[in-house]
């Protein structure tokens, strides 16, 4: 029986990305305007700043542009907004940040944002 345990999971290690553990994300904005003049989308983590990996992270294909440690010592991570924008459509849409830590576990987290195209008061 534990033979066909061992040899069951090492046929699903092949089967595709299989993440070590689930974090939190917070994005923000929560809301993401296409016609926006913002400049970065923000991830805000529940993993410590000190045990991320943090050349590895993308928010999903886009790779990280910058990051930093909140006052709590959670890993913050900073995408561009352009590159964001350039993946989505209007409506509610999943984003899903992955990385590693500095042991190399694979790490997720996901969160549903809405996507608006909205044209700022003033610039029509």
């Amino acid at each position: 029986m534990v033979f066909i345990f061992i040899l069951t999971f090492l046929f699903t290690l092949g089967s595709g990305p299989c993440y070590g553990f689930e974090i939190i994300i917070d994005i923000s904005p929560n809301v993401l305007n296409l016609g926006s003049q913002g400049e970065v989308v923000t991830v805000h983590t529940n993993i410590a700043y000190g045990e991320v990996y943090a050349s590895t992270l993308y928010l999903n294909d886009v790779p990280i542009s910058g990051w930093k440690a909140d006052d709590r010592g959670y890993f913050v991570a900073k995408f561009l907004m352009d590159d964001i924008k350039d993946q989505v459509n209007v409506g509610l849409y999943k984003f899903t940040l992955t990385g590693t830590t500095i042991d190399g576990v694979l790490f997720s987290g996901t969160q549903f944002i809405k996507i608006v195209d909205n044209i700022p008061a003033g610039k029509n």
